[in-house]
């Protein structure tokens, strides 16, 4: 048995793929620690797994304004020592970052220490930490068909996300009924990511007459802080009536990925690898203030596989209508799903896994471990 840890706190982008990891490290028999932020949403989402071990780590974005630069640093500081002593009394055989500012603490300690130190970059632009931080990598994992000058070519793998194994699609006629929907109705997703999204939480909100009119069941996860939760009943244009539900967190993704026809979404690489699980088609509205717009390359890229289209945040008030050419298009939605059927045949996790293993079992700490053992 060999331990690791894995940072992949501060938004749902980061945590789901570090669980999904720890999850699979524990099925092959080892042990990881994952060191998260002391956001809500890191513990609303790791409330869901209460057999995984976990540590809180101080930290905040990075900025250029200087009180907040100031935080950063000192906080990144405070974080790196607790790092130092978890490598020391931990001893794992690797530690692993997802990005984001619980990474770099992380890296540094390995890096002082002599543990080896892989990276995971789950966007189509590869974010600050993991430009800065990959020359201290031995495994930096990118999306397919990306590459980082800085980094060596032996270092780099392409595996893609890897996703929580409870994302299996399920039978849209049984999700539908646990969520209280009818089977008979076409759903609609609406998704603002961890963050939540006030645009299209407005969106929605404008828009639900229309889309119950036509038919449309609409559930949408408003993001915490970001909206109000309830259920509300509206009638078709043929006086049926149809459902439509907000909540502000939900735990139970996959259930609504399969229970949904359609999504409409902002593009965070774990909401599309979710989707692509799910084989669930979406109209993607990129985040236009996403750091190096990476939003926009991931929906590009899921577009372009077809498995959905993009509507751009500026041309918003165009939404509903794609919505209803889509949804209601069997031959296109048919296509789509075929299409992401395809991209979702690659098990990114198991080659990660596989690597990971590999990486690792010539570290000082497995070389300690394989002693004990045979003592």
């Amino acid at each position: 048995m060999s331990k690791y840890l894995i940072s992949c706190g501060g938004t749902g982008g980061h945590l789901s793929p570090g669980i999904a990891l720890a999850e699979g490290l524990a099925a092959r028999g080892h042990e990881a620690v994952l060191l998260v932020s002391q956001k809500k949403v890191d513990s609303r989402l790791l409330e869901k797994y209460p057999h995984l071990r976990f540590e809180r780590l101080p930290g905040t974005g990075f900025s250029l304004r200087p009180l907040q630069l100031l935080k950063c640093i000192w906080s990144q500081a405070r974080a790196f020592l607790q790092c130092v002593r978890l490598v020391r009394a931990w001893h794992p055989v690797g530690l692993v970052g997802f990005g984001g500012f619980t990474s770099t603490p992380l890296v540094l300690a390995g890096r002082l220490l002599g543990v080896p130190v892989a990276l995971h970059e789950s966007n189509r632009v590869p974010g600050l930490a993991i430009r800065a931080l990959g020359r201290f990598a031995r495994r930096v994992y990118l999306p397919p068909g990306i590459s980082l000058p800085s980094i060596r070519g032996a270092a780099t793998r392409h595996v893609g996300l890897p996703v929580r194994r409870e994302f299996i699609r399920q039978l849209p006629g049984a999700a539908r009924a646990e969520l209280g929907l009818d089977p008979q109705q076409k759903v609609l997703l609406v998704l603002g990511g961890s963050q939540g999204s006030g645009v299209l939480n407005d969106w929605m909100r404008t828009e639900l007459a229309a889309l119950a009119g036509a038919g449309v069941q609409v559930y949408g996860v408003t993001g915490l802080g970001k909206g109000s939760e309830g259920v509300t009943m509206l009638s078709s244009k043929l006086g049926v009536p149809v459902r439509t539900e907000s909540v502000v967190f939900s735990d139970r993704i996959a259930q609504l990925l399969s229970a949904a026809d359609l999504v409409v979404s902002r593009a965070g690489a774990g909401t599309l690898a979710e989707l692509i699980r799910c084989e669930t088609p979406a109209i993607l509205v990129p985040f236009p203030e996403a750091a190096d717009d990476h939003q926009r390359a991931n929906a590009a890229y899921f577009a372009g596989q077809g498995g959905g289209i993009v509507v751009e945040q500026t041309r918003r008030e165009n939404l509903t209508a794609e919505v209803l050419q889509i949804i209601f298009n069997e031959e296109r939605m048919r296509e789509f799903r075929s299409n992401l059927q395809r991209l979702g045949r690659t098990d990114a996790l198991e080659l990660m896994l596989n690597d990971l293993e590999q990486l690792t079992a010539a570290s000082p700490s497995a070389a300690r471990n394989s002693r004990h053992a045979s003592a």
